[in-house]
C-alpha cells in the first residue's frame, strides 16, 4: 500500500497516511479537526533503473546472464 502525504490548510499541520490507491483521500485533520486537509503530490520512495537489475545483481561467476544464454543457437554436429 503507498503512503500518502497530507497537509491541512487551516493549521499547516503536515502527516503521512498509509492507504490503498481505492481508498477515498483524508479531508478532515486530526490536529484542528476542520475538513481542510489536502493530499501532496510527491515522488516515490525508490527507483529502479538499469536493464535486468534483478537478474544481474544476484548471480554470480558463470550464471551472469542465463537469458541471453538460452536464447543463443546451439551448434549442431554433422
Amino acid at each position: 500500500m503507498p503512503i500518502y502525504e497530507y497537509q491541512c490548510q487551516s493549521c499547516d499541520h503536515k502527516m503521512e497516511a498509509l492507504q490503498k490507491m481505492a481508498d477515498a483521500p483524508l479531508t478532515d485533520c486530526p490536529k484542528c479537526n476542520n475538513p481542510t486537509l489536502e493530499k501532496q503530490i510527491s515522488a516515490a520512495g525508490f527507483r529502479l533503473k538499469g536493464g535486468g537489475w534483478y537478474e544481474t545483481d544476484f548471480k554470480s561467476g558463470k550464471k551472469k546472464n542465463i537469458a541471453g544464454e538460452a536464447s543463443k543457437p546451439s551448434a549442431k554436429a554433422d
